[in-house]
């Protein structure tokens, strides 16, 4: 075993065998998915260079953007905070969990009762040492509402938390076997007493030190001298510049302005591929791009105005002309075969112009415009999306008008707000996490502003099952709710389509988010 442990190990050295395959082979031999995985890391990164710039060219900025971990809700202010910022874990590229300022994880039998004991040495960019007591104090930041956390719908599940000596314990109000999932949620960044003074101080335990914080145009950083995991943070400094236009973006790195950039349009990905010095890099995963209802809001307080819409998209037609094969058909819930317990039997929702009819009739509309907001910014293609989206449902006799957006203040100002838009999800690494992030009641981001006591009893009891068939069973109910009565409408599931120059070295593929889950510029080194 020995041996042929040490082939593998030799074999990802010199980047032969890929994470997940290395990971594979090395669980059948019986190591632990955790050990195969930071083996894996420590191999392929032996022959990671140092030093350097690295430059990121990125869409999903804005003007408004702030520091603060809780308020981020779009893919600038994400990578910005996995830059300076550390989680108690992080979810890794094969599902697994990684430590991170926690560095041993338990339970108790029935998951109600969970504690992270806190490495020890991690030091805050201000000079002082993590504590569990700032790790107790991060959480309850985030339970408090006034804080408008991204995380509410997690914590609100923790009904005790206590820090002693280097241990924090979580007590639940239910058991919950993803609760470790749940503690990786990019919202939760350990501050200094938890951010509650200066939550917007750009503060943490991460990787680099933010030096230019410039929102909607450029962010920069230098690295940590004490930062604790020397296979993380290769380059001296690393800049993100905010460049919503995609043209501008291409050009950006084909000119090696940038060296990696977010969101190749998929429309140019092919094209890009045969730029010299380029590579397109994407992975299916999670993320979806979606049109949100605000269900408390008239008309979409109709349910069956709701299922007229839904039936007057064409899902096939996005996913072939907005994302060029890259990506799924998505069916009116935020869950597809990347997730644990998938429900592959629920039927799939077909465009249907005369049941839209029928169901669009019987909602008694006033034939008024329905109006849908969009912005290039919300997806790649949104646009283009929401025009495809007006043609299918007039189809159907539905008068939709499409309002264009700007991108700056987009996410502030549309999203969550207005009652019919375009957004995007980046998926969540399990069931739990997604709908009670989104989906919950009380959560700060349900957007679709959807409120089910039967759903919430669901999520309640999932998250309690150890039993997994019966759980399968639950969340397949939770999503024929969420389907044929919320106001979401998925046409699709996209491939995290990204680019960088040849001289980039470490990439890796994510299913968990853009930019290799949001830390390629930190996990990859300049050859």
């Amino acid at each position: 075993m020995t041996d042929q442990l040490d082939r593998f190990v030799a074999a990802a050295k010199m980047g032969r065998m890929t994470r997940r395959d290395f990971v594979g082979r090395t669980t059948a031999m019986g190591l632990s998915m955790g050990l195969a995985s930071a083996l894996y890391t420590k191999a392929a990164h032996a022959q990671a260079k140092k030093g350097g710039l690295i430059k990121v060219g990125m869409a999903g900025g804005e003007s408004t953007n702030s520091l603060d971990p809780a308020l981020a809700a779009s893919e600038v202010p994400f990578v910005v905070n996995m830059t300076w910022g550390e989680m108690l874990v992080e979810v890794g590229p094969t599902g697994e969990i990684q430590m991170r300022i926690a560095e041993e994880v338990s339970s108790n039998a029935e998951a109600t009762e969970w504690k992270f004991k806190i490495r020890s040495g991690v030091e805050f960019h201000d000079g002082k040492t993590v504590t569990a007591d700032d790790v107790v104090a991060t959480l309850k930041r985030h339970t408090d509402e006034k804080a408008q956390s991204g995380a509410l719908g997690i914590v609100q599940g923790i009904s005790e938390m206590s820090a002693e000596g280097d241990m924090v314990t979580l007590k639940l109000t239910a058991g919950n076997a993803d609760l470790p999932f749940l503690m990786a949620d990019y919202h939760l960044v350990i501050q200094p007493g938890g951010g509650v003074d200066n939550p917007a101080a750009g503060i943490g335990a991460g990787p680099y030190k933010v030096v230019v914080n410039e929102p909607g145009v450029r962010h920069g950083f230098e690295k940590f001298a004490n930062y604790f995991d020397d296979s993380i943070g290769h380059a001296d400094q690393t800049e993100i510049y905010v460049i919503n236009d995609n043209t501008a973006r291409v050009a950006a790195l084909q000119s090696g302005q940038v060296h990696m950039m977010n969101r190749v349009d998929p429309k140019i990905a092919e094209l890009l591929k045969n730029a010299p010095g380029v590579q397109v890099k994407h992975v299916a995963g999670r993320g979806h791009y979606v049109f949100i209802m605000h269900v408390d809001k008239p008309p979409f307080d109709n349910n069956d105005l709701r299922m007229a819409l839904k039936l007057a998209i064409n899902r096939q037609e996005m996913v072939d002309k907005i994302l060029g094969g890259l990506g799924s058909i998505g069916n009116d819930f935020p869950i597809n075969a990347a997730y644990p317990l998938f429900d592959d039997t629920i039927p799939q929702r077909e465009y249907d112009a005369a049941a839209a009819a029928e169901a669009y009739k019987k909602s008694g509309h006033d034939g008024s415009p329905i109006i849908l907001r969009t912005a290039p910014g919300a997806f790649p293609g949104a646009v283009e999306a929401a025009q495809l989206f007006q043609q299918t449902a007039a189809a159907a006799g539905i008068p939709l008008e499409i309002k264009r957006e700007p991108d700056d203040g987009y996410w502030s100002n549309v999203w969550n707000v207005e009652p019919f838009c375009a957004s995007y999800w980046g998926g969540r690494p399990v069931q739990d996490q997604m709908y009670s992030t989104a989906y919950l009641s009380t959560a700060d981001w349900n957007d679709t502003k959807f409120k089910n006591a039967k759903f919430d009893e669901l999520l309640l009891a999932a998250r309690a099952e150890l039993d997994q068939a019966k759980r399968k069973a639950t969340y397949s109910e939770m999503a024929h709710i969420i389907r044929d009565e919320g106001g979401l409408i998925l046409p699709m599931f996209n491939d995290f389509v990204d680019a960088v120059r040849d001289e980039v070295g470490g990439w890796e593929a994510d299913p968990n988010g853009e930019l290799m889950n949001g830390r390629g510029h930190v996990r990859c080194w300049l050859a």
